[in-house]
């Protein structure tokens, strides 16, 4: 079942193993060292699918006043190539499209990812660029 807290509504250990799950994919496994936990976290809403304890899927959503951003989406390494990160995007256009339906949705995705994201209706807005050392681009998908 696909969860969304607020980040006060979090249980210690939904917390925890959502921050066990995005160190172990985006500093670990990519080699990344950089602040991973930071501040957006509080304000954000924390979408994510959870079995015996740790975190298959997750996207941070992060509402402005012009967008909804999207963040930190991830599907554990155990549950790759299944369709869960397919589902979890899926998901979660569809939450904002009822909560935000007049928002766009922005993504800073991972430049290997841009034709993923395409399929969802999302365009690139930017050039690529490196961010810590990944490459990146900026994609919009435009609000209902």
């Amino acid at each position: 079942m696909w969860k969304l807290k607020t980040f006060a509504e979090l249980t210690t250990s939904e917390l925890f193993a959502i921050y066990q799950a995005r160190v172990a994919v985006f500093v670990v496994e990519q080699n990344c060292p950089y602040q991973e936990v930071d501040s957006l976290d509080l304000e954000a809403l924390h979408f994510f699918k959870e079995k015996s304890g740790s975190i298959k899927a997750y996207c941070r959503l992060i509402p402005t006043k012009g967008t909804v951003k999207l963040g930190r989406v991830l599907t554990a390494e155990d549950c790759r190539h299944q369709g869960l990160g397919r589902e979890l995007v899926l998901q979660v256009l569809r939450f904002c499209r009822d909560k935000f339906p007049k928002l766009p949705i922005y993504i800073q995705a991972q430049s290997y990812l841009k034709d993923f994201y395409n399929s969802f209706g999302f365009q690139p807005i930017s050039s690529q660029y490196l961010e810590d050392g990944i490459s990146h681009i900026d994609m919009l998908l435009k609000g209902n």
